[in-house]
């Protein structure tokens, strides 16, 4: 089973296209042309020039807009890393899809659809406050990972599926965007002992002492976080992944070696989507932490799926800007937002949309009846 999945993964792989060169510069000229001054809408700029290489339209709009939530448990969560017990994670789906979370509420404001996705969720969900079970995707691999201190979080076969399952949720089975419009999905995570994987992958992907990726999550005490921290030393160096600072770059079978080592369903989950996103040619948003780690997997797997990346905001976990800058991104927000589930995805949306309002509403400078001769060696 490991070989097709694979091979279905590396085809999904090989379909994602590059930018679109040419409409990128075409889009950087008209937004040089419109009535203001050169670069005064900073990184809304940026957005407008990336979505027009996504779509090969100098003008975008933004058609649906999805929050992806994948959920699974870890179970590293046995070493005390965390402080909520592992059945928030199930409570939380289905709170999530009640549109009662601090992500889905905000989606309800943004108007977002949210979608829960289980992947590996170790306890039985809640039923909701009708009495009903809630609309959660059913895509179960296991109930949750391996403890990471003594064994592997899952199979190679798991973490293969698991990634597939990531592409298949984003790729989805409709026939795309309206014409002329570029469809947006933020990808989130719900998994009690997530930052802990995260930390453990980061680390073993770019070389860095776990130490200085190794935040507090939701909240652990001064002991409890100096325990996480060698927890995912302990687990490090159990799978031989102290040392990996350049001997995975950009090769499939090593970044899932690390993966099913030392990561977790969700995040295996989350790196697909990100390559689904960009094979649909719809824009992935970047959430916090969780999802700038699983981003990075991504373009180690496929390269040209940096060109479909759109940042959302700072997160409070210290791994964080590590993750976007190996990404070559900078976030759009900072809003001392480490909630996490999507939540900075939903805002950005918002932001991306006003790069569109920029691109179609505004007028040039010819349009405005304007002489833009004194821009002349500015621009």
């Amino acid at each position: 089973m490991t070989g097709n999945t694979e091979k279905i993964i590396k085809n999904y792989i090989e379909g994602v296209g590059s930018a679109d060169v040419g409409a990128k510069n075409r889009a950087k000229e008209y937004d040089d042309a419109l009535i203001k001054p050169p670069r005064s809408l900073g990184k809304l700029e940026d957005i407008a020039v990336k979505l027009s290489g996504i779509s090969g339209r100098v003008k975008n709009w933004i058609g649906s807009k999805k929050i992806l939530v994948f959920c699974a448990d870890n179970g590293v969560t046995a070493e005390g890393v965390a402080s909520a017990p592992v059945s928030v994670t199930a409570s939380q789906a289905v709170n999530m899809t009640l549109g009662i979370t601090g992500m889905s509420a905000l989606a309800k404001n943004f108007g977002a659809e949210v979608v829960v996705v289980d992947v590996g969720v170790a306890t039985e969900f809640p039923l909701t406050f009708d009495g009903k079970k809630a609309p959660i995707i059913d895509k179960k691999i296991r109930k949750g990972t391996g403890n990471i201190v003594c064994e592997p979080a899952m199979s190679i076969d798991e973490c293969l599926c698991a990634i597939l399952t990531g592409i298949e949720i984003a790729v989805g089975k409709d026939d795309g965007a309206e014409p002329g419009y570029i469809d947006l999905v933020g990808i989130g995570e719900m998994g009690i002992g997530n930052t802990t994987t995260s930390a453990a992958v980061l680390s073993a992907i770019t070389g860095v002492c776990s130490d200085d990726l190794t935040g507090r999550g939701a909240g652990i005490s001064d002991d409890a976080y100096d325990n996480k921290k060698k927890v995912i030393n302990k687990a490090l160096s159990l799978h031989g992944l102290t040392d990996a600072c350049g001997k995975y770059v950009d090769d499939f079978e090593a970044v899932t070696d690390i993966l099913s080592k030392v990561g977790g369903l969700d995040i295996a989950a989350m790196c697909g989507a990100f390559i689904g996103a960009a094979y649909s040619g719809k824009g992935a948003v970047i959430d916090g932490y969780i999802s700038a780690v699983a981003a990075l997997l991504a373009v180690k797997l496929c390269p040209a799926v940096s060109d479909y990346l759109f940042p959302s905001h700072v997160s409070t976990e210290p791994g964080y800007m590590l993750a976007i800058k190996e990404l070559g991104l900078s976030p759009y927000l900072d809003l001392n937002m480490g909630l996490g589930e999507g939540s900075g995805c939903v805002l950005a949306f918002g932001v991306i949309e006003g790069a569109c309002a920029m691109m179609n509403d505004m007028a040039t400078f010819e349009g405005g009846g304007i002489d833009d001769s004194y821009l002349e060696g500015i621009r």
